[in-house]
């Protein structure tokens, strides 16, 4: 399974949204969650599990769900409300302060959380793929296995490097995940030499 970020998902009714980060459990290198924005006008990120995906590309995925059934998913970005300080006039002339409110105050504002399982991390396309000396690129999708949502390899994204190459990096070669970086144990001159695998993609 070849699963992609910023590319369209659909439902069985119709596009849905676009997806936006993968949640990854970095404990088993394995796929939990796909995360997708709405469409215009509510933008809201759902996080679906990855027992929903039907079908997958390289431009588009496909979900064995209803778009009825998608909107009732775990929203990513939860909105908390917390209290914060006024700025100071002095520090923020912008902002007007009548008497006798001459020292910052309190109010309350909205502040969203993502909301990631416990033990586990969202990843962007685009994070940073670094080697054991330097950066070789950007992630540009994961090739899952799709009998249990194990990762298996990492396509690498930076035609400045590779030229036109599509590098596909085993999992065996990961040493961690950040949410804005892949690092790798291995060096920049043995991604060079790894094989370009041809990723099977159906439609």
């Amino acid at each position: 399974m070849d699963l992609s970020l910023n590319v369209d998902v659909h439902c069985l009714d119709g596009r849905c949204g676009r997806s936006t980060y993968i949640i990854i459990n970095p404990a088993t290198d394995q796929v939990t969650h796909l995360i997708v924005r709405e469409q215009w006008p509510s933008r809201t990120e759902r996080m679906v599990p990855v027992e929903k995906i039907a079908i997958t590309t390289r431009d588009v995925i496909v979900l064995n769900q209803t778009r009825a059934d998608f909107t009732t998913s775990d929203s990513f970005n939860q909105t908390d409300f917390v209290y914060t300080n006024v700025p100071h006039y002095a520090t923020d002339p912008s902002l007007t302060l009548l008497w006798p409110y001459v020292v910052p105050a309190k109010r309350v504002i909205e502040d969203n959380v993502r909301r990631i399982p416990v033990g586990e991390l969202a990843v962007r396309r685009g994070a940073k793929v670094q080697a054991t000396d330097g950066r070789v690129g950007r992630v540009d999708e994961f090739v899952v296995d799709t009998e249990d949502g194990q990762i298996t390899h990492l396509v690498l994204r930076d035609d400045k490097l590779w030229g036109q190459k599509e590098i596909t990096i085993p999992v065996a070669f990961f040493d961690r995940f950040e949410e804005n970086t892949v690092y790798l144990n291995i060096d920049r001159s043995a991604v060079s030499d790894l094989p370009a695998i041809p990723v099977q993609r159906r439609w």
